[in-house]
């Protein structure tokens, strides 16, 4: 984000760059263009985003196609973040702030048939490059300015990219009208004080816009229920998998579903914030490929989407792979991908087939491989052996992993979500609790159709909300009691510290304040806490919440010695020590107005007429080192 005043600082608020790729037949993809033209890519993240800006062979998109990626920045941060930016991410949401060592990239990308073209191809793809995770805004920026851009080119980007520098800027709690191309976006762009659930964002001041506007109902949140619903059974336990920050690779047919999925399961933590990797859409051409491949040790804390299936062999090692879409046939998989049999895991769900007939109690153990690489179902009874068919499908859409759940389903839940109660117009299975519900990714059994979409998106986030804030409440209160008493803070003594966090402490207070408090389900809750206590969310949340707490705790000093009496304290005071106090007061100055501490006005002005007092009562020559000239 440039500094205000500079060329392109109001675009640089919403937008790193725009970059359009195309196909050379000789370079394969490559970058055209990146406006404004000025802005600085390493080669490595030219490469990247070349490549992540085209879907692989294996989705074999036609017409156009939206989707994202994630990549990381290379050489370290470019562009100090100044005062605005800071004072933004300090009223957004944690999960919604800017990414300071990422770029989120959304692709509109075209392909189509066309003579002309000595391929046989028009292929082409517009990237909005931001460090803002405001997919349903840039997803709908990108479906009005692509179509145009592809037939008028480079002067109808530059046109957008003015019409984006005159936009304000993205503050949080705001509604804005964003005018682009004869359209208004209106949107509301979340704050920390907003109610979890906010309506549609309200018009902005008194005046009529003409043409009416495009409300979005939100800048980042997508359609949960369409993105879960191959995977409806298994979504508290998918919410379990991104708590404890498990490794879990997407395999989809195309970059769309495989962002979106990948997109919506790290939106499961909301509130909290998601502090382990994820790449909605990562090819074998990544940087990172084999740093996330590696055998050599433990598979990393990262949510993959993938389309490519030669990623069901380089990562089989990994103790979770979720598969949505439809399967593609033995005929359409690589010659080079030999599959071998990931014993460790068992499948949690599976499209009808040649399996579904098995009775209830039925113990679906692992997927198998048969000669030739391809894979079958390896089960005691009710299913061929997988040698027994010599060519057999992609696994089916479904979870695979041998995680154990630790919290009971919540039936209420999908009572809500279909039309009948659970265990009536679908099959129980008994010997799994993976398997109570058996939903088909096409067009699942026994779901409420009738109820829009959206509706079915609301009571879905909200039990995941519900969820988040019952798991997290505890650790709250608990965080608080280790606040020292404001009683014990006085002015002129260092404050007392912010005692530490002990997990045993914490365990044995949830008999009293456990999440049975706010939440019905039922299930291992202290196993679920000491495996959170292992993963990266607990130690990005403990990190900002122990730097929340020292930031509140130094205001409070600060507030302690502000209605203190500073004449009467440098009565008996050295030069040294007044000193030393004007050059504390003013360090905290700067910080509270760099809106890194939670202090009144009031509080500052009488932070600043402390320090006058305290440089009036030094000797000139002193004051004169204090407030030169």
């Amino acid at each position: 984000m440039r500094a205000p005043g500079t060329p392109w600082a109001r675009f640089s608020a919403w937008l790193e760059c725009v970059c359009v790729v195309t196909f050379d037949l000789e370079l394969g993809q490559a970058l055209e263009l990146v406006y404004p033209s000025d802005f600085q890519l390493t080669d490595k993240e030219k490469s990247s985003i070349c490549y992540l800006s085209f879907p692989d062979s294996h989705s074999g998109c036609l017409g156009d196609t939206q989707f994202s990626f994630r990549i990381r920045q290379c050489g370290g941060q470019r562009r100090p973040g100044h005062a605005g930016e800071k004072r933004g991410d300090s009223g957004a949401p944690a999960s919604l702030q800017r990414e300071p060592a990422h770029y989120f990239g959304y692709v509109y990308f075209r392909q189509v048939k066309d003579s002309s073209v000595k391929r046989g191809y028009f292929q082409k793809s517009l990237v909005l490059l931001s460090r803002l995770p405001f997919v349903r805004l840039f997803q709908a920026l990108l479906g009005l300015v692509a179509p145009e851009f592809f037939d008028k080119l480079a002067p109808c980007l530059e046109a957008v990219c003015n019409e984006i520098d005159q936009w304000p800027a993205p503050a949080p709690g705001r509604t804005l009208s964003l005018p682009v191309m004869g359209v208004v976006l209106q949107v509301h762009i979340p704050s920390r004080a907003d109610t979890p659930e906010p309506g549609p964002p309200e018009p902005s001041g008194h005046e009529t816009l003409l043409p009416a506007p495009v409300v979005l109902p939100s800048v980042h949140e997508l359609d949960l229920f369409r993105c879960f619903r191959p995977v409806l059974a298994h979504v508290q336990l998918l919410w379990e998998l991104m708590l404890l920050g498990e490794p879990l690779l997407v395999l989809a047919p195309s970059p769309a579903v495989s962002s979106e999925m990948v997109l919506a399961l790290t939106s499961c933590l909301q509130p909290l914030k998601f502090c382990c990797d994820y790449r909605p859409y990562f090819t074998i051409h990544d940087s990172e490929f084999k740093e996330f491949t590696t055998r050599t040790q433990a598979p990393p804390n990262v949510v993959l989407g993938v389309t490519n299936p030669f990623f069901i062999k380089t990562l089989q090692h990994w103790p979770h792979i979720l598969r949505v879409g439809e399967p593609k046939t033995s005929g359409d998989l690589p010659k080079q991908v030999k599959l071998k049999k990931p014993s460790r895991l068992k499948t949690l769900d599976t499209k009808p087939g040649p399996c579904s007939s098995s009775p209830p109690g039925t113990q679906r153990q692992a997927l198998g491989a048969g000669r030739g690489g391809q894979w079958g179902w390896h089960s005691q009874r009710g299913c061929p052996h997988p040698q027994s068919r010599a060519r057999g499908p992609l696994p089916s859409p479904g979870l695979y992993t041998a995680y154990t759940a630790h919290l009971h389903r919540d039936k209420a839940l999908f009572r809500r979500l279909l039309k009948v109660p659970l265990g009536v117009g679908c099959s129980p299975w008994e010997g799994d609790p993976g398997l109570a519900l058996r939903l088909s990714p096409g067009d699942p059994q026994g779901l409420q159709k009738k109820r829009p979409s959206d509706v079915q998106t609301a009571v879905l986030r909200r039990h995941l909300l519900e969820l988040t804030q019952s798991f997290i409440i505890p650790l709250e209160h608990y965080m608080a009691s280790l606040m020292p008493l404001q009683k014990g803070i006085v002015p002129w003594k260092t404050p007392p510290q912010i005692r530490p966090f002990r997990q045993d402490d914490f365990l044995h207070s949830l008999e009293r304040s456990g999440p049975q408090l706010t939440c019905v389900l039922k299930g291992d809750w202290l196993g679920l806490y000491r495996r959170f206590f292992k993963s990266p969310h607990f130690d990005g949340w403990y990190r900002q919440r122990r730097r929340e707490m020292a930031q509140k705790l130094e205001a409070l000093h600060l507030e302690a010695i502000c209605e203190a009496n500073i004449e009467l304290w440098m009565k008996d005071k050295s030069e040294v020590e007044v000193v030393d106090l004007i050059l504390k007061l003013r360090e905290r100055l700067v910080r509270a107005q760099g809106h890194q501490l939670p202090v009144k006005e009031a509080t500052l002005k009488r932070a600043r007429l402390y320090i006058d007092t305290a440089i009036g009562s030094l000797p000139k020559d002193l004051q004169a080192v204090l407030c030169p000239p």
